[in-house]
């Protein structure tokens, strides 16, 4: 595996999903792998889980982290053929090759602006470093994916599920903020290659982008659409049509006790209690979101190992 930029990198999704698991029983294992090898993490956004899981997975493996938060300090130039005459000192092409020679893998994570869909979705960021990069690149959130975190919450199902086939349902929550399509998206991307009943449930004027949702069964009712769940991802996201925009609050659509009936409650973190979620949900036994955090470790610890092995 050279790169790590959406589920669709890794060469075997469901023997992925296993191999991570396993990686629980013994994470030092594979020590010597990344031993004198060095791991350059560089944050356009704060992280909490992501960085602290992926240094923890890096230092499994023997290599050596460096974490570069990028501020307003050390604006980076993205277009070609700019005249850089004002804030922007250093382009992106020099950046990332300098990054290269002190590196052997590199990990970006940028989030959209969700103002420009076309822009969010050409993923300038990202692209940019592995189009001017000499190494790995891995995505550790990017402005449409987050695929460490599905590879996490596709963990979780498999160590959680009691049944073959679980129903698996995506429902939206209201936020105070606008936020992005990312770890929907990845979610939505990872349970349509498994072999899990899945669907989704937001309200009218919430609609995905089509290209991702495909032809997974979409509902408006969203007491209906939890009925007999075995796992229920709660996760907002902004609108996509009239795009980055909150176009309704809909604090109906918080998930309670109620809702939840007997189903496992997943959430990538941070979450919003008592808007997004009841804590009387979040403090139950049936919240696996600690443990979806926890395996964050394992899921970017084995895309390291398979990119580490790849370069040997």
């Amino acid at each position: 595996m050279k790169h790590y930029l959406t589920i669709n990198d890794l060469p075997s999704i469901k023997t992925a999903i296993q191999e991570a698991i396993a990686l629980k029983s013994d994470p030092y294992n594979y020590k010597n792998l990344g031993a004198q090898k060095t791991l350059v993490m560089l944050f356009f956004n704060a992280s909490l889980r992501t960085r602290l899981s992926t240094e923890k997975a890096a230092k499994h493996l023997g290599m050596e982290v460096i974490i570069l938060n990028v501020t307003d300090a050390w604006q980076l130039e993205f277009d070609s053929g700019a005249v850089m005459n004002l804030n922007k000192s250093e382009h992106v092409k020099e950046a990332a090759q300098v990054i290269s020679q002190y590196a052997d893998v590199l990990a970006v994570r940028a989030f959209p602006n969700l103002k420009d869909k076309h822009k969010d979705a050409s993923e300038w960021i990202l692209t940019s470093f592995v189009k001017y990069a000499t190494i790995p690149v891995v995505n550790m959130e990017s402005a449409t994916s987050h695929p460490l975190q599905a590879l996490a919450d596709a963990m979780t199902i498999e160590e959680l599920k009691t049944k073959k086939r679980p129903k698996v349902v995506l429902s939206w929550a209201p936020h105070p903020k606008a936020l992005p399509h990312a770890v929907a998206n990845s979610f939505i991307e990872m349970m349509q290659s498994i072999d899990v009943d899945f669907s989704i449930t937001h309200p009218e004027g919430y609609d995905l982008d089509p290209n991702i949702v495909k032809e997974t069964p979409v509902s408006y009712l969203q007491e209906e659409a939890l009925k007999t769940a075995d796992f229920i991802y709660v996760k907002n996201w902004s609108n996509y049509n009239a795009y980055g925009e909150n176009t309704s609050q809909c604090s109906s659509w918080m998930m309670t006790k109620g809702k939840l009936g007997s189903a496992t409650f997943m959430h990538c973190l941070p979450v919003r209690r008592n808007v997004v979620v009841e804590c009387s949900v979040l403090d139950s036994e049936q919240s696996a979101v600690i443990k979806q955090s926890n395996n964050r470790t394992y899921a970017a610890q084995l895309v390291l190992k398979k990119i580490l092995e790849n370069e040997e």
